[in-house]
């Protein structure tokens, strides 16, 4: 089964150094021949190697600007903002300003990715709610895991399988607001689902491969455009927009208010819990509870999740994970630095009500909680796209592969120096265990 992976490596740009070998959470980087190789069985999309490739090696693949308001394949076109966008722009009170830049780029209608999460928090709520009635449930063990960062999702199904029945039962907010969107834009403007196509702007390259790997109709998601290439368009339509908007009356015509946009019900649905699922730790706060973790930085992520596998980690509810640091505002696609980002997002909130979920004459969202699609993960998306195992072994093979490793690595330096092209001595006899390296590629061994 091919596995589809936003990473890439640009060969020609590599030069065969060791910066993304020793990073990768997962081990899924090799040099050989003086080139990196990504493992795709265990590669994640966290970007982590993109960070740290100081020859700007490693891509993330997204679709292309030029796509974006393609029209040739669907009549109706749907954008998804994530709240990391308006943590991109500077002095911002209003994010209607931003919806509105993106309906005047040419889009027929905004559907906010921060209006879904503040539905998946309500439901989490009753989720919790109902595993302390019964600390053994049969829906999932406390503490639950959030399932919204994609990365996070393959992290603990390559290393920590155990951890899976504790993964948040629920769909990430992208997904449910690509369903919910369709369906309401369907209803509202007439066209059939397959004529409307939906746009997510996304911060991060695991989230293009989450909705790559997506299989349910009614939540793909038919382009993912980075919210990097898109931020620079944007400046000069919002400063157009505040300029009309200012002028008010003494415009006459020139000026156009929210409700002059198509598609503007939903432009301004998101309150503060939505938003604030864009930095680490806003996520925990819709949960409107003490009894959580949150932990950003793929490095923090594996020593939270390391506890909660030797079980130190059990009185909590709810633990929030993110890959990038900071959360979502750190993503690779990201302009602004994670730490203005989430102080852009404070003051963002002062503005808003609480959520614009619960919000009185709120009219269909009221209905929106019996939505919520309840996923299990043997079927969910995150999961359906496994990684492939390992080639089947017999038991005897299996035995003697561990048996040459472990005769392999006593006799290795245990430097882990990584120029052998693998990122430990003991990743390396397991390659030359499984014929995938050679042990002259060691230059301590046979020195």
């Amino acid at each position: 089964m091919k596995i589809l992976h936003s990473v890439q490596i640009d060969e020609k740009l590599c030069k065969g150094c060791t910066n993304c070998l020793k990073r990768c959470p997962t081990e899924a980087i090799r040099i050989r021949g003086g080139k990196g190789k990504i493992n795709d069985r265990l590669c994640i999309d966290c970007g982590e190697c993109i960070r740290r490739c100081p020859h700007h090696a490693k891509q993330a693949i997204c679709s292309p600007l030029a796509e974006m308001l393609d029209k040739s394949s669907f009549k109706h076109i749907i954008v998804l903002p994530p709240p990391a966008l308006y943590a991109q722009y500077n002095n911002l009170e209003d994010k209607g300003i931003v919806n509105r830049a993106l309906l005047r780029l040419g889009f027929d209608a905004v559907f906010e990715v921060a209006a879904a999460a503040e539905i998946v928090s309500e439901r989490t709520r009753d989720l919790i709610k109902e595993c302390r009635q019964a600390r053994n449930p049969a829906r999932a063990p406390l503490p639950l895991i959030s399932s919204a960062c994609p990365a996070v999702l393959k992290l603990i199904q390559i290393r920590f399988p155990t951890l899976v029945p504790h993964i948040l039962p629920l769909c990430a907010p992208v997904t449910l607001a690509a369903r919910q969107a369709r369906s309401r834009e369907s209803a509202r403007t007439g066209y059939a689902p397959e004529e409307i196509g939906i746009v997510f702007l996304t911060p991060c390259p695991a989230k293009v491969t989450a909705v790559r790997e997506e299989t349910d109709p009614a939540g793909v998601i038919d382009r993912v455009v980075s919210i990097g290439d898109i931020y620079k368009l944007l400046p000069p339509v919002m400063e157009e927009i505040a300029l009309e908007e200012s002028c008010g009356d003494a415009c006459g015509d020139m000026f156009k208010g929210p409700e002059d946009y198509a598609g503007a019900e939903d432009i301004t649905a998101a309150g503060k819990i939505g938003i604030s699922w864009g930095s680490s730790g806003g996520e925990s706060a819709g949960l409107l509870s003490d009894s959580y973790l949150a932990a950003d930085g793929i490095e923090n992520v594996l020593g939270v999740l390391e506890e909660l596998e030797d079980g130190r980690l059990s009185r909590l509810d709810y633990v929030e994970l993110n890959s990038c640091p900071g959360g979502c505002v750190g993503g690779v696609f990201a302009v602004e630095n994670p730490f203005a980002a989430r102080t852009k997002l404070n003051v963002l909130r002062k503005y808003l009500p609480v959520s614009g979920h619960l919000r009185s004459g709120s009219g269909s969202r009221a209905g929106d909680k019996a939505d919520v699609p309840e996923v299990r993960y043997d079927t969910c998306h995150a999961f359906s796209a496994a990684v492939p195992s390992m080639p089947p072994y017999s038991l005897a093979e299996a035995l003697n592969l561990v048996r040459l490793e472990e005769e392999l690595y006593e006799r290795l330096p245990a430097l882990d120096c990584g120029c052998c092209g693998s990122p430990t001595c003991r990743a390396f006899a397991a390659d030359v265990a499984r014929g995938e390296a050679k042990t002259t590629d060691c230059i301590k061994i046979n020195s």
